[in-house]
């Protein structure tokens, strides 16, 4: 949320209106937020290519655009322990779409609104870790700070972000 503070706003709206930002979200001046993340798959974690459950570990990236398309071909995602996954081919989200980004093998697709990490290995962490999205320039995008306590109340191993 983008907070435009006008002159004869109140002081009391105006504290209403940073209230309203959850301190786990810092704001950047993009189209493509993070939507949520699965951080923790479903089932007995392996990270096995074959048999394993890294598909089912993802994270939502949505076009909060009205109009917009973005092409996410150089889009960069991290972790805090610094592992990263750049897009690197072109993947069209239309205004108010989405994709996931799944671990795991798999071919990318706008149809289905998927890509893969082609990597097996599971990113995200299942206590806590703090997801970056980067834009191809470099500057930041969007970035999230998580913990299971205090983020995943159900306990399904899913949090979301920018409702």
């Amino acid at each position: 949320m983008r907070i435009r503070a006008v002159a004869a706003t109140a002081a009391a709206g105006t504290l209403a209106v940073l209230a309203a930002v959850p301190a786990h979200a810092t704001e950047y001046s993009s189209a493509l937020k993070i939507r949520g993340v699965q951080y923790d798959a479903p089932g007995r974690d392996s990270n096995s290519c074959t048999t394993g459950n890294t598909k089912n570990e993802y994270l939502t990236i949505k076009n909060y655009s009205s109009h917009t398309t973005v092409n996410l071909k150089g889009y960069v995602v991290k972790d805090k322990a610094g592992n990263r996954f750049t897009f690197t081919h072109n993947h069209y989200l239309q205004p108010r779409d989405y994709v996931k980004l799944r671990g795991g093998h798999g071919t990318e697709s706008d149809s289905k609104n998927v890509a893969y990490r082609n990597n097996c290995n599971f990113i995200w962490n299942n206590d806590k870790d703090t997801i970056y999205l980067y834009k191809p320039s470099g500057a930041h995008a969007d970035s999230h700070a998580y913990t299971k306590a205090a983020n995943d109340r159900d306990g399904n191993g899913y949090i979301t972000f920018h409702g």
